[in-house]
């Protein structure tokens, strides 16, 4: 049977106090409705469908990449109104999953589980059951069986004590939607066209209203504002450090990790505290992540070492590296094994051969190093000349002295050494020294110029 997905999309989010519409505040590094969407390819959907209002050309470009039919609720008239947009291009056959763009967390074995219930009666939704459920709509049960979802203004007192609540996620029949949503009405104090009113419909037809929970909480909480954002995030951000050290990360204080993307690991891998992980990455046998780094589409290979504050961006690292602390490794940035990157070593579009080194001050782009090369200490490859990029080639076993300027294009061979503070500007053959400086002057008794005491 085919599956839809019907995601509610088109809220202004007034309190957000934000010109982004709500669906595009970021939860873990991606919008919300990103994670929604990603939600629904799991599911192997044939269908995603989101509605769309407020901000519509923005939330429409920034999904622009991903096979979506887009719906517009121009007027804000209620859920059931929402839905009743997506007739003209609903399916009349399978089932549909009801979403919300707000509601990023729920899981694909919640929403299976809502799907396979859902079946077998043609109706079904997600409830929770909560300690104190006041403010949300109550599920009211006779036998066991669904009888109503009552709003908590319109309930009376017994029906108060009810701690289960409706969380806005259905599963129905595509039949049963195009039966229903023309029948509903907006005779109510909000003028709005309710989907919860489907449910005494689906109970009219003498169907029975199957019903999912959870696996968690925190997966069927939406957000409204900053506050539930913060709280949201610190959720799921301590699901997946969770979930993390199930597969055996020591995360020094999970509480102070954040993963905004996947990370595959490897066995013993330590990450220390305010690490941030963006994008794909992955961390091979024994790494170890020093405290404040942030690291964004990386591989790393096992046995290395990253030192506090170093910031990855599209790198390769080989195995048994040591980085850091305050290194940056930038896109294109290739690093074979053993290398050794210092403080405030900057690497963009280079790779570095085994055993090579650059420790301290330095910039590396554009560039290709060979294997046991020493960089010495502020060395800078001039890849750029105003308008174009060079490369530089440093061969194997080179000695780069302190404060050298290569200026590319350029080739230094293998073996070669170049002297500290020498600014290099044609080629240097294996085994050769090259150096260029001024010739050094000393004047005595120089006076050095005094500040006028006030």
């Amino acid at each position: 049977m085919s599956t839809s997905v019907i995601i509610l999309a088109a809220g202004k989010g007034t309190r957000m106090r934000s010109s982004l519409p709500k669906v595009l505040q970021p939860l873990a590094g991606r919008p919300l409705l990103g994670h929604v969407i990603e939600t629904a390819k799991k599911l192997k959907a044939d269908h995603i469908i989101t509605i769309y209002g407020h901000g519509g050309d923005r939330v429409q470009q920034a999904f622009a990449q991903d096979q979506i039919e887009w719906v517009e609720q121009a007027e804000q008239l209620g859920t059931g109104h929402a839905v009743q947009m997506t007739l003209p291009v609903l399916p009349k056959a399978g089932m549909s999953l009801i979403l919300s763009g707000d509601v990023p967390c729920v899981s694909v074995d919640t929403l299976e589980r809502l799907l396979s219930a859902s079946n077998e009666t043609g109706i079904g939704l997600v409830t929770l059951t909560l300690d104190n459920a006041a403010g949300y709509g109550r599920i009211v049960r006779k036998n066991d069986q669904i009888q109503a979802i009552v709003e908590h203004k319109d309930a009376n007192e017994e029906q108060r004590q009810i701690k289960e609540i409706n969380t806005g996620i259905y599963c129905v029949s595509n039949a049963k939607l195009q039966q229903w949503l023309p029948q509903l009405d907006n005779n109510n104090a909000q003028g709005e066209y309710y989907l919860t009113d489907i449910v005494a419909m689906a109970l009219k037809d003498n169907l029975s209203i199957a019903s999912v929970q959870p696996n968690m909480a925190f997966e069927v909480e939406g957000v409204n504002d900053r506050i539930q954002l913060a709280a949201l995030e610190r959720e799921f951000q301590n699901f997946q450090a969770q979930q993390l050290m199930q597969q055996g990360v020591h995360l020094i204080d999970p509480k102070r990790f954040d993963l905004r993307g996947q990370l595959k690991v490897g066995q013993d891998v330590c990450i220390d505290i305010n690490v941030i992980i963006e994008g794909d990455c992955e961390f091979g046998d024994g790494v170890q992540i020093g405290a404040g780094c942030v690291i964004k589409n990386t591989r790393i290979a096992a046995g290395t070492q990253v030192k506090p504050y170093s910031i990855f961006d599209h790198a390769i690292v080989g195995e048994r590296a040591e980085i850091g602390p305050f290194s940056r490794l930038r896109p294109g940035a290739e690093l074979s094994d053993e290398v050794h990157i210092g403080n405030f070593v900057e690497v963009k579009n280079t790779r570095i051969g085994t055993g090579s080194k650059a420790n301290h001050f330095t910039y590396l782009g554009d560039a290709e190093i060979g294997i046991d090369s020493n960089i010495g200490a502020g060395t800078i490859t001039c890849n750029y000349d105003g308008a174009f990029k060079h490369k530089t080639v440093i061969g194997n076993q080179v000695f780069i002295g302190s404060n050298s300027s290569l200026v590319a294009p350029i080739s230094i061979g293998h073996g070669a050494t170049v002297g500290a503070g020498s600014v290099i500007t044609q080629n240097v053959e294996d085994g050769s020294l090259a150096f260029e400086r001024a010739k050094q002057m000393s004047k005595a008794n120089y006076q050095r110029p005094q500040k006028v005491k006030k």
